[in-house]
């Protein structure tokens, strides 16, 4: 290991894209931006499939808007993940053949309305929860591409305990719209942080190399604690019957989720895998003579300047 690279560490330096750094460390990296930036992109597909059917032209526009943002923090990500050497076709084309995973909370349906709501709340509230930290990661580009992410997503979260909170407020079929949703997703979003830390490969590393600030874990006991308050406020409960305040630990006791649905999930065999996948190579496979046409345009815009000199 590199005595330069371990002293930035030690000082919580950015390392950068010039930097020397091993191997390893620039693999779990691009595993990890990667990843990331995939599930950007496929989380635009459960929403974007409800922009039609908003129930009022504000929701409309709001929703609008989330998706575009989604859209947006992919490509702060593939850049990130691409000064790591490697491209954007082939991040892509590891993500359309299955090599390369994204959250698997993007392989659910979603039913209602007040799913949307639950992925704003819930989703985007997990998202929040491993995201702040990667704020201060310990690889540079990385770590400024979450600065804006992070202030998105923090709206995204709101628009969805909004859409929730209406639904808990209203009719008695609106609030048990409201619940269903919870029902569903809870354990999913718990899913969200990975593995528990006795059982992950990665999280050692991570945390040792500064890409992570805080254990799977930990993560999943914040997100619990912050979460269970916000349920009980607008009278919807938590589908787990061994939730528990726990005095001693300042955190609530909770049920662990079914991992052997986490790893049937991300294996491909979830309820919406191939669906999900699909509809991306589809899009992608669609939009090929816009890439095209672009790369033509700038390609004589240059030979057009080169005239000129």
């Amino acid at each position: 290991m590199d005595a330069n690279f371990e002293a930035k560490l030690a000082r919580n330096e950015n390392i950068e894209p010039k930097d020397w750094m091993p191997d390893i460390y620039r693999k779990h990296l691009i595993r990890q931006v990667s990843q990331h930036a995939h599930s950007e992109i496929i989380g635009m597909l459960p929403e974007g499939n409800w922009i039609t059917r908003a129930p009022s032209l504000r929701a409309k526009m709001v929703l609008i808007a989330k998706v575009q943002d989604e859209g947006g923090h992919g490509l702060y990500l593939y850049t990130a993940a691409e000064s790591l050497n490697i491209s954007r076709e082939e991040l892509l084309e590891q993500l359309h053949t299955g090599k390369a995973k994204y959250s698997s909370i993007f392989n659910y349906p979603t039913l209602t309305w007040a799913d949307i709501g639950a992925i704003g709340w819930l989703v985007d509230g997990a998202a929040i929860m491993n995201q702040v930290m990667l704020q201060r990661t310990s690889y540079g580009p990385y770590a400024r591409a979450m600065v804006r992410i992070c202030k998105e997503e923090s709206f995204h979260q709101r628009q969805g305990y909004e859409i929730t909170c209406k639904l808990a407020a209203g009719t008695k079929e609106q609030k048990e719209m409201a619940q269903d949703a919870l029902n569903r997703f809870w354990w999913p979003t718990l899913m969200m942080f990975g593995p528990p830390d006795a059982a992950s490969s990665n999280s050692e590393n991570a945390i040792k190399w500064k890409i992570k600030r805080e254990s799977n874990d930990q993560l999943r006991q914040r997100f619990v604690n912050q979460t269970v308050p916000q349920a009980e406020l607008i009278g919807l409960t938590i589908p787990d019957k061994n939730l528990e305040w726990n005095e001693a630990k300042k955190g609530y006791d909770f049920s662990d989720p079914d991992w052997k649905e986490f790893n049937n999930v991300i294996h491909g065999n979830g309820p919406c895998n191939r669906e999900r996948l699909g509809a991306r190579v589809k899009a992608h496979e669609n939009g090929r003579w816009v890439r095209e046409a672009a790369i033509a345009y700038a390609e004589k815009r240059k030979q057009k300047a080169a005239a000129y000199q």
